[in-house]
């Protein structure tokens, strides 16, 4: 467990390859599995060891940004979306018709909170399981991280520039056609507006990888949460449904991802969802492999 915590804060300085980094925070989650008999305390230590890796092995492609960059893919999700939006990406079009430059309307500011509430969804869905729903807290809490941590590998093979980064580098020309105008990054602009001098803070420890767009873990961890909430009941599921779709709009509309991405963020939660019940043997006789270990790590 020391190890797992420390060695993503140590890894640069030590100079620890980025696969022995992300074996050790992985064996954390573990660890704490084996050294503390299950308890409602000891399930949330584990899911948050669990992020802790996740976050570390998401920001560590950024290490070095001259070198990630000469690998990221900036226009084929512009092309796919200009296609899905005949002829203009839905987020220009968005933009175009509702945003007014220098302008931050009630509507985006509440958009921009949706985007930003997102960072606590997934999590506060499966401690809802854990405290509502106990029996069904261990397969919400293994569904919910696997779409995490499939992510951050797609991440790492294929990494893909947000709509943001592209308007940056001129995929989006300016014109005098208000279709043609050039994707704002209103997060950004609510966040200097709002938090002033924090916000650069905030923003380095909430960021870290400008290129993990594809897939949309924002939506597909979302997507996720709102179909265990269904599966728990109705009310519980329209309340994660309407977050959902709020935030897939929020997200196209904000320039923080095309809907090429929020379709692969949807493909990979329903895939983690539909492999479940094969995988779900593998995963019990892990589990019991793990309380075995406990028990004879108690005696």
């Amino acid at each position: 467990m020391a190890a797992g915590l420390t060695a993503p804060l140590v890894r640069r300085r030590l100079n620890v390859p980025a696969p022995v980094t992300i074996a050790t925070a992985y064996a954390a989650p573990v660890a704490l599995a084996v050294a503390l008999p299950r308890t409602r305390a000891r399930d949330v230590g584990v899911c948050l060891l669990q992020m802790w890796a996740y976050v570390a092995a998401y920001k560590m492609p950024a290490d070095d940004l001259e070198a990630f960059e000469r690998r990221v893919h900036v226009d084929y999700p512009v092309t796919v979306d200009r296609v899905l939006g005949l002829g203009i990406t839905p987020t220009q079009r968005l933009q175009a018709a509702f945003a007014r430059p220098g302008e931050a309307r009630t509507y985006e500011k509440a958009l921009v909170w949706t985007h930003w509430v997102w960072f606590a969804v997934p999590h506060t869905t499966v401690v809802w399981m854990l405290v509502r729903h106990p029996e069904r807290f261990p397969r919400a809490a293994v569904l919910t991280y696997s779409v995490f941590n499939l992510g951050a590998l797609i991440y790492w093979a294929v990494p893909t520039a947000p709509p943001w980064y592209a308007a940056q580098l001129g995929r989006f020309p300016e014109g005098p056609d208000p279709d043609r105008l050039p994707v704002r990054r209103m997060m950004l602009e609510e966040g200097q507006r709002f938090w002033k001098d924090n916000w650069g803070r905030l923003y380095d420890v909430l960021g870290g990888n400008p290129y993990a767009a594809m897939p949309s873990l924002h939506f597909g961890t979302s997507l996720m949460a709102a179909r265990l909430l269904a599966d728990a009941g109705p009310v519980e599921g329209a309340v994660g449904a309407a977050y959902a779709a709020t935030l897939g709009v929020a997200l196209v509309y904000l320039g923080e991802h095309y809907v090429v991405d929020l379709l692969a963020g949807a493909a990979l939660a329903e895939g983690v969802r539909a492999a479940a019940p094969r995988l779900s043997p593998a995963a019990r006789a892990a589990g019991r492999a793990i309380g075995s270990l406990q028990r004879r790590a108690a005696t």
